[in-house]
């Protein structure tokens, strides 16, 4: 899988996000817009746990799937595996890497969260297909964020480890995230942006597309 192509609007929502709307409804909309991945991050004060928490996971892999595209989940390295999610995402302080690749299997994709090109280092040499690096801008959808650092720590990663998939995360929205593409990200990775959006679909097809056309001109300015 050319993990690249999966990254320029990479839906991330738990049924917590969606101000009180469906969250399977709001999440077929985002696939019916266009979006290249979805995340299933189930966290933050009433979001589901237990048999309840893989219920909804499974629903929403069936969706993901319907629409041919990858089922992430959110640290969760045993829902993961036990449901046969196409991956896992996660970050400097859940389980090791090498530890989630020997649950999953070599097939499965593993996303990480990396802070600095050091980070993004051990990344690469403990095998993660992408990184994910944040928050660029200031968010409210995590309420254990970081202080944005902007593009900077994207286009350090980028600088040291050219050929790395990056997705910026933290604050981006259709009107802002052409920094991100221009720093060397190759998608950008959202939560409210698209669950709380009036018209999820309308907004993760107008990311894609942004997207998308950005990365396409990157490369014939080259």
């Amino acid at each position: 899988m050319n993990i690249a192509s999966i990254l320029p609007c990479y839906f991330i929502m738990g049924s917590i996000n969606t101000l009180n709307r469906d969250p399977l409804h709001v999440l077929e909309e985002a696939l019916k817009g266009g979006i290249t991945c979805f995340q299933l991050r189930e966290k933050g004060k009433g979001a589901l746990i237990g048999e309840e928490k893989r219920a909804f996971a499974i629903e929403c892999m069936k969706l993901c799937h319907k629409y041919h595209i990858p089922f992430i989940v959110n640290d969760d390295v045993e829902l993961a595996a036990s449901i046969g999610a196409d991956g896992v995402h996660i970050g400097q302080d859940d389980l090791a890497l090498y530890e989630a690749k020997k649950m999953l299997g070599k097939q499965k994709i593993i996303g990480i969260s990396v802070h600095h090109w050091k980070e993004a280092e051990f990344a690469i040499k403990g095998g993660a297909h992408y990184v994910g690096i944040g928050p660029v801008y200031e968010t409210k959808s995590k309420e254990d964020a970081k202080m944005p650092s902007g593009t900077r720590v994207i286009e350090d990663v980028h600088r040291t480890f050219p050929s790395l998939p990056i997705v910026g995360i933290g604050g981006i929205s259709a009107t802002n995230l052409q920094p991100v593409i221009a720093a060397g990200a190759k998608g950008v990775a959202v939560i409210s942006a698209i669950s709380q959006a009036e018209h999820p679909y309308q907004t993760a097809s107008m990311i894609k597309n942004k997207v998308v056309d950005l990365l396409q001109r990157s490369v014939h300015n080259r």
